[in-house]
């Protein structure tokens, strides 16, 4: 049960009963509902456009990425060709090779939603793998951040500004 107050007079209704709203009520209803349905339609072509974008672009860059992979497939296969007298550790740097070898090829041939349907499938199976490679990426990071930050004696000019902000000591005579 509600009461209210209309035409200044008070009026109570009950569960189920209605009162009689003004067409002005009515018709702000509707165009607030419509202006609804309009900014949701909008919304999802908006995200749809975005996501063709970024499809669009990781399959330009994808070739550049393949090519990548292999062109360090090839480094670390070389690097173990030195290595002839050691053959376990051989087999180790050819192992590496062939398994981004594999990768190269397997990114040529895939397009960017397959990848990501598979990592998302592989995060919903194992979620704590997702969240330790999360934490590791992140700390891993922040070490790069820090280390790569200037201290600040190192910064040009430093020098010479904090020398003018700190008092000259006055000689006392004799």
């Amino acid at each position: 049960m509600s009461a209210g107050y209309q035409n200044g007079q008070h009026q109570t209704r009950g569960a189920g009963a209605s009162v009689d709203q003004p067409a002005d009520w009515t018709e702000l209803r509707d165009d607030v509902r419509q202006l609804g349905d309009v900014a949701m339609e909008r919304g999802y072509s908006l995200v749809e456009a975005a996501r063709e974008q970024v499809t669009g672009y990781v399959d330009r860059r994808k070739e550049d990425a393949a090519q990548s992979v292999a062109d360090f497939a090839r480094a670390i296969r070389e690097s173990g060709n030195g290595l002839d007298q050691q053959p376990n550790v051989k087999a180790f740097f050819d192992s590496a090779a062939e398994g981004l070898d594999q990768l190269s090829d397997t990114i040529r041939q895939r397009s960017f939603e397959e990848f990501y349907t598979d990592v998302e499938a592989m995060a919903r199976r194992r979620p704590a793998a997702v969240a330790i490679a999360t934490f590791v990426t992140g700390f891993l990071a922040a070490r790069f951040i820090k280390s790569s930050a200037h201290p600040a004696h190192a910064i040009p000019g430093r020098e010479a500004f904090e020398a003018e902000r700190r008092p000259v000591p006055r000689s006392t005579p004799l």
